[in-house]
């Protein structure tokens, strides 16, 4: 799939964000488009998870820009970066065990009548439309209880969940990590589908096998820095790993 003309959905320019005297992202650009999946890789440390923070609104940038569909915006919180429709799905999924998928979903956004009661049978249907428009089949009902849920299934119901609020720009922090063979499969396709229907998502990994299936482009950081964009068709693995490990790399295929 290309991407050339597809507009980018939130873009970064110049951002640093140090911590004491520790700069944890140095002058990073960065961009991920409307309609396809960017992964963002490096090494522990590179500056993978501040950047993420930063564009939650977890963190303020101390210098820099952000633009959201060409406009230049602040975050200055996580409710910013909501309403923008920017949402984080973080590796711990932050899913409540005693609660079902439904409860699960509309977590703090619950659907009340006039009379504060719980409108339970919209919210089971929103919830039941969405796993459907991302081709979940594996949850065999919507009041199941999150706690008897597999690693894939958490992880769906966790995209859904990002889905349902009308997000469109989708970063989703390690989805495969500590996932078997079936589960990982499970969570691909769903990543896949998410840029097929016009989101820009952004997946971090270190399993590069995972990225170059998934990817259309991959964003590499190095010690703070993005030292290079390559298209997944038109670069390597071994590429990858030496831009990731020594900041430099033969004929990187930027765009």
């Amino acid at each position: 799939m290309s991407t050339a003309v597809k507009p980018a959905a939130l873009e970064l320019r110049g951002v640093f964000k140090s911590f004491g005297s520790v700069e944890a992202l140095r002058g990073v650009d960065f961009e991920v488009r409307n309609g396809e999946v960017m992964a963002l890789v490096g090494d522990n440390g590179a500056g993978k998870s501040t950047l993420i923070k930063c564009v939650a609104g977890i963190y303020s940038i101390d210098d820099g820009d952000v633009y959201y569909d060409g406009a230049r915006v602040v975050i200055h919180g996580p409710k910013d970066a909501a309403k923008l429709g920017i949402e984080v799905v973080y590796q711990d999924l932050a899913l409540c065990d005693n609660l079902d998928v439904v409860q699960n979903m509309f977590l703090g956004r619950e659907d009340h009548d006039p009379l504060f009661r719980l409108r339970e049978a919209p919210m089971e249907q929103r919830t039941a439309q969405t796993l459907a428009s991302l081709s979940v089949t594996t949850i065999r009902s919507v009041r199941q209880p999150v706690a008897s849920l597999s690693g894939g299934q958490r992880q769906s119901v966790a995209v859904a969940r990002a889905v349902l609020w009308n997000n469109r720009v989708v970063f989703l922090d390690e989805p495969t990590a500590a996932l078997g063979v079936a589960q990982t499969r499970q969570v691909l396709d769903l990543v896949k589908r998410l840029g097929e229907q016009g989101l820009a998502v952004v997946i971090v990994s270190h399993n590069l096998a995972d990225v170059f299936e998934v990817a259309n482009r991959i964003t590499v950081l190095r010690l703070g820095r993005n030292v290079g964009v390559y298209e997944r068709e038109k670069t390597t693995e071994q590429e990858i790993v030496q831009a990731i490990t020594a900041g430099t790399a033969t004929e990187p295929a930027a765009s």
